[in-house]
């Protein structure tokens, strides 16, 4: 608790509390958050695709210092807001980009401008069909959701959206949805889930973006920042839920993709198919670039770094889940690293693998924003699990030390042992190996090469005497165990026959028991075996009396044999144990 409370006194001392709003009533997560000059006035607004409380209520909200400025109902809930420059004219204002459903709304000086659609999938014969049956009023309400249920789970085309809707309605609500869609065409649009901006040939920071969209059905686009046409399109195997962007989408660029399946994928302007580049253990909550670096946050509370052909460097365990993650990227500072946010209420500031500031939060942070707002560079912004808005400034004299501030190793564990000086035996022995290091290795060479040829000659006489307890006779593949109860002089003696073939049954098989008679009595030495299926245990058992009690054992052989031959097929010698005494009659 102490260590904890240093850091966080630690951490406040780098940060200004600038603004706190428990009544805000943001809820967004850190991909509908952006920052930017929208009036080229100089001062960066805070630009939020609100989520609302209820299912209508998104709302676009630009905030100006601790006040909001403007607010705009969205008709969907945001996946994603983007600010990016259309056109080279004057002055260079942002256009603003929000990403809801299937469409991208953009707004220019903050009014309406555009509205983008993507291109509609297509649908299931069959399920058009069937609503054409539903437009005639051929089948019932109840019968259209059997079908649907039947085309769901056949799984060959996706259903629209209008037939998953109607799969999860009561039956009483059946009926007026059938009446108020109907008479509508069916289509099958898909949702984008994530979004990024590609700079489309300078590397300026006013330069002319694209923007790159990820969708629910595998794919990435590259819109025109002009006529918001699709200039470039990509098949994924999963479905992208979070975007890097790099380069110029006319000279080169890179886009990594972490998909739903666990998986990252990297897109090159060369590549015609996506380079698969890195395989998780579990899902991606998280994916931050840091140089030539990717960063990306598991649901394992676990942060991984792997460098861009994939090998992984390292990975820090947290102490409790990831809730989002975003960019400190201080430019003035030439410093960049990676925030964490927690749901313990902490905000973790990492760069590489080295934890540098600790940041204690009134709430659990579920979006987090760094960058210059108003006039102020280093400006985080971040908005609570409860809607409250935080915003702290980084103070100008703060210095991040590169050194983890996580507990570590006690200081005893650094002290250097007193270990004793070599002794002459020690040090005469390795002049001795220095001097006759060849003729060491040589003998041990020999030594191993004799050990390997008895145990060969060992084993081909097993072979020759049929002494193995598994038969290498390929066309009749048969395996022997043994095992023997009791503590004396009464032991039961089993022994367990497998037929090791694959199809082919093995009959005509014999067992004899071979023993010293002066020392043991078998209630039955011999025996017929039955026609051995493939794959079966056939267990044999007989009773062995033993009739010393001098404390000796024997071993007795057992020996599997074909009808009219005497050599064996398989040979097992059982070590009998010592019997605890005669029995006194």
């Amino acid at each position: 608790m102490a260590g904890g409370a240093d850091r966080t006194g630690e951490a406040n001392t780098k940060w200004l509390d600038a603004h706190y709003d428990p009544v805000a009533n943001l809820f967004t997560f850190s991909s509908c958050v952006a920052l930017a000059d929208l009036q080229g006035d100089g001062e960066n607004k805070l630009v939020v695709g609100d989520l609302g409380a209820g299912l209508y209520n998104a709302k676009l909200k630009v905030y100006k210092g601790t006040s909001m400025v403007s607010e705009h109902a969205l008709i969907d809930l945001p996946t994603g807001v983007i600010t990016f420059l259309m056109d080279s004219n004057e002055p260079r204002t942002p256009a603003v980009a929000v990403a809801s459903g299937p469409y991208i709304y953009i707004f220019k000086n903050l009014r309406p401008y555009f509205k983008f659609t993507l291109p509609s999938l297509e649908v299931n014969p069959v399920e058009q069909d069937v609503w054409n049956q539903v437009k005639e009023d051929k089948i019932d309400p109840l019968t259209l959701k059997e079908m649907l249920e039947s085309l769901r789970d056949k799984g060959d085309v996706p259903l629209s959206v209008r037939s998953l809707r109607y799969l999860t309605l009561e039956p009483q609500e059946m009926e007026p949805f059938v009446s108020l869609h109907k008479l509508q065409p069916l289509k099958r649009q898909t949702v984008i889930t994530c979004m990024a901006t590609l700079k489309k040939n300078l590397a300026d920071e006013d330069a002319v973006g694209c923007l790159v969209i990820g969708i629910e059905s595998m794919d990435i686009c590259i819109l025109d920042p002009e006529a918001f046409t699709i200039q470039a399109k990509v098949s994924l195997p999963g479905v992208p839920v979070f975007l890097d962007v790099s380069g110029q989408f006319d000279v080169e660029f890179r886009i990594i993709a972490a998909c739903r399946n666990g998986n990252i994928y990297i897109v090159r302007r060369d590549l015609k198919l996506p380079k698969h580049c890195i395989e998780l253990n579990c899902q991606p909550v998280g994916l931050v670039r840091v140089n030539k670096n990717v960063v990306v946050g598991c649901g394992k509370e676990t942060l991984h770094t792997y460098t861009l052909k994939g090998k992984k460097l390292w990975t820090v365990y947290l102490p409790a889940p990831i809730m989002t993650m975003g960019l400190m990227d201080h430019k003035s500072k030439g410093f960049q690293a990676v925030l964490v946010a927690l749901g313990n209420s902490e905000v973790h500031l990492y760069h590489d693998k080295n934890l540098i500031n600790v940041t204690k939060t009134q709430g659990v942070v579920t979006s987090l924003c760094f960058g210059k707002y108003g006039r102020e560079d280093g400006t985080l912004i971040m908005m609570t699990k409860g809607g409250a808005l935080i915003i702290k400034i980084l103070k100008r004299t703060a210095v991040f030390e590169d050194k983890d501030t996580t507990p570590g190793p006690p200081l005893a564990q650094s002290i250097k042992l007193n270990v004793p000086k070599k002794t002459k035996l020690y040090v005469d022995q390795t002049l001795r190996e220095r001097e006759t290091a060849v003729a060491m290795h040589r003998t041990f060479q020999e030594e191993l090469c004799r050990l390997r040829l008895a145990v060969a000659r060992a084993y081909a006489k097993a072979l020759e005497t049929s002494s193995a307890p598994v038969s290498a006779n390929l066309a009749e593949p048969l395996k022997l165990n043994a095992t023997v109860q009791g503590i004396g002089p009464s032991f039961k003696l089993t022994l367990s026959v497998q037929n090791m073939s694959p199809s082919r049954p093995v009959i005509d098989l014999l067992i004899s028991l071979v023993f010293d008679q002066s020392l043991y009595s078998v209630k039955r030495s011999f025996f017929k075996v039955p026609m051995l299926v493939p794959g079966l245990i056939y267990p044999i058992e007989t009773f062995v009396q033993c009739l010393s009690n001098m404390g000796i054992s024997d071993t007795i052989k057992a020996f599997v044999l074909r009808k009219g031959s005497s050599i064996p097929l398989l040979t097992a010698h059982i070590n009998m144990p010592v019997s605890e005494g005669l029995a006194v009659g």
